[in-house]
């Protein structure tokens, strides 16, 4: 873990399966954090060799430039150790990324996982608005938002002592700059529907239906429209942040879908 600097990395959680199929994870906006990463992720080192997209909060930088550094990475680990099925998996801003990816390089990944995917934001007016007011926020009320912030996040109620504290120190983590710039690339985000409609793989679509901050449900529906070989789940009471609450665990998810 010596890449601790401006540069995006992989972070490995588990230990090293290299039978398994390699699992990368791309997390939330706000999401640097490793004990945050590790909470979502548990369990899939039963089934799979998980790789976090780690990006430090002082690296500022485009969608392509984001997708193409995980397609890096992911090259780099196939190089060292073949596989024979790769799972792309991308939450919130991560799903940004993932589409994004399967916009320029399609065939990388066998299998794809969207949960709660960022791309419906620019279409939410007060997200858009707030987003544009946000870079005016004086610091004080910036850490007052990260606090306020966190019942849209998640349910609390439904999130353990450990799982608040991780969720609070991954919000509160990232500098407002950081945040700013995220924020413009989601209130600006575009992807090309027509490349995505030609996408073969199978594709899982994860929604909340209890998501306060993205309309995410009618999101990964319109979604299934665009990928012909996907299949929609609807969790009947997640909220955003779904993967660290106590009754979601992705590795059963995906299981029960057979995926």
């Amino acid at each position: 873990m010596s890449q601790e600097n401006s540069s995006s990395y992989f972070f490995t959680p588990y230990d090293f399966h290299p039978m398994y199929p390699l699992f990368i994870f791309l997390p939330g906006m706000d999401e640097t954090g490793k004990e945050l990463m590790c909470l979502q992720t548990a369990g899939l080192e039963t089934a799979f060799d998980v790789r976090c997209f780690v990006i430090p909060p002082d690296e500022l930088t485009s969608w392509n430039d984001l997708a193409e550094k995980v397609v890096t990475l992911t090259q780099s680990e196939l190089e060292r150790t073949p596989r024979s099925s790769v799972y792309l998996c991308g939450e919130s801003f991560g799903g940004c990324i993932v589409l994004k990816i399967l916009e320029k390089f399609p065939q990388l990944f066998t299998r794809v996982i969207l949960i709660n995917c960022g791309s419906s934001f620019s279409r939410v007016s007060w997200l858009n608005f707030g987003s544009l007011l946000f870079s005016f926020t004086p610091a004080i009320f910036y850490k007052i938002f990260s606090f306020v912030s966190l019942p849209f996040l998640a349910s609390l109620n439904r999130l353990s002592s450990t799982a608040q504290k991780a969720l609070l120190d991954s919000v509160c983590s990232v500098p407002k700059k950081t945040a700013n710039q995220r924020l413009c690339l989601l209130r600006e985000f575009k992807v090309d529907e027509t490349k995505l409609s030609q996408i073969v793989q199978p594709v899982l679509l994860i929604a909340s239906k209890n998501d306060h901050l993205l309309p995410s449900e009618d999101e990964a529906k319109r979604l299934a429209k665009i990928f012909y070989n996907s299949r929609l789940v609807i969790l009947p009471n997640g909220g955003h942040a779904c993967l660290v609450e106590e009754d979601i665990h992705l590795i059963k998810v995906l299981r029960a879908e057979n995926f």
